[in-house]
């Protein structure tokens, strides 16, 4: 009967909460996580966002004080989202250097570019009037090239603000080799790219859209995958990966774990995911009816994201999960016996 029950028995493993931790083939560390951020142009403090309970957009101030925040949790970085004042057809203010984002990244910077990684949102969909990802053409519909000097202007801008790393989120064909012959040619040659590769036509922005002030006019289907296209989501990440990208992306999270656990399987560079605003705002809509643990739900969809392949996470969650990592870390050092399965212990990268 070897290999069989009775003498096999996996429940072995789970008996107790040390045995779990021990064997956890997934382990998730504050650092692998990051903050998206919006900073309002104009805004005197910040601003609740009714579809995302808990995320506002910030005033200069309120960023600054939630910056430190983020920073002093130990999560990876921020990812920065400009709300404007004034849009236009071409995203005037995207290149400003005084724009909302542009700014933004110079106070992350000085605040908190020591312990974060500054990362910059490149699209022009905040800044536009009609909510596009780009410059349209004479019939309505999004010029592809034309796009891409306005992208190449953005990437510039970002850079010499600060940014670290800069994401390009539009999905324009030739996105990712534009941004870096610009940086390069202008001296930002160590100014890293992330290619949101896989970016998927998903009804689960909406509540992203109240976040940006969007005035999208139309869907974006010409130019974000079709949900159910794997092999095509797969192709564009082969194609930023030849083009330059430091990172490639798969968004959304939740609904794609399966081009994120193929991407996962063949890229040579860092994955990561995006656990999205209309993920959020359904556990945390499903917590304040009482129905899940918000906490227990959210770390679960962090570790299966994780468990799928990525290698960091952009969510809403960031902070408190780090806090909550980090709390449930310090139980266990302190001698506690708190059951936190395959949480890494804080200030150590997971092993």
């Amino acid at each position: 009967m070897t290999g069989r029950f009775p003498q096999v028995r996996p429940r072995r493993l789970r008996a107790t909460p040390a045995m779990r931790r021990l064997v956890a083939e997934t382990r998730l560390h504050p650092a692998e996580l990051v903050l998206p951020m919006f900073i309002r142009e104009g805004a005197t403090d910040a601003i609740d966002i009714s579809s995302m309970p808990g995320v506002q957009q910030h005033s200069l101030d309120s960023f600054r004080r939630a910056l430190n925040e983020a920073a002093s949790v130990g999560i990876g970085g921020v990812n920065l989202f400009g709300v404007p004042q004034h849009k236009d057809a071409v995203g005037s203010g995207a290149t400003d250097p005084d724009g909302i984002l542009n700014v933004a990244i110079r106070v992350a910077k000085e605040e908190v570019g020591d312990a974060l990684v500054v990362q910059s949102d490149l699209c022009l969909d905040e800044f536009t009037d009609h909510g596009h990802c780009g410059v349209l053409a004479a019939d309505g519909s999004v010029d592809n090239d034309a796009t891409l000097l306005r992208y190449r202007d953005m990437a510039v801008a970002q850079a010499e603000a600060g940014a670290e790393l800069v994401c390009l989120s539009g999905m324009m064909d030739g996105q990712i080799a534009a941004a870096r012959d610009a940086l390069d040619v202008s001296g930002h040659s160590g100014t890293a790219l992330l290619a949101y590769a896989a970016k998927y036509a998903s009804a689960f922005y909406g509540p992203f859209r109240e976040a940006v002030a969007s005035t999208l006019q139309g869907d974006r289907r010409t130019y974000q995958l079709d949900s159910g296209n794997g092999r095509e989501g797969l192709r564009e990440v082969e194609q930023d990966i030849e083009e330059g990208a430091d990172i490639v992306m798969v968004k959304p999270a939740m609904s794609y774990l399966d081009v994120l656990a193929r991407t996962a399987d063949t890229s040579p560079v860092p994955v990561w995911a995006y656990q999205i605003s209309g993920e959020y705002a359904m556990i945390t809509a499903a917590a304040q009816n009482g129905w899940i643990d918000r906490d227990a739900a959210a770390m679960e969809a962090l570790i299966g994201i994780k468990r799928a392949g990525a290698d960091a996470v952009l969510t809403y969650f960031a902070v408190d999960m780090a806090r909550k990592l980090n709390e449930e870390a310090g139980l266990r050092t302190s001698g506690s016996s708190a059951d936190v399965a395959g949480i890494a212990p804080t200030g150590k990268a997971p092993e």
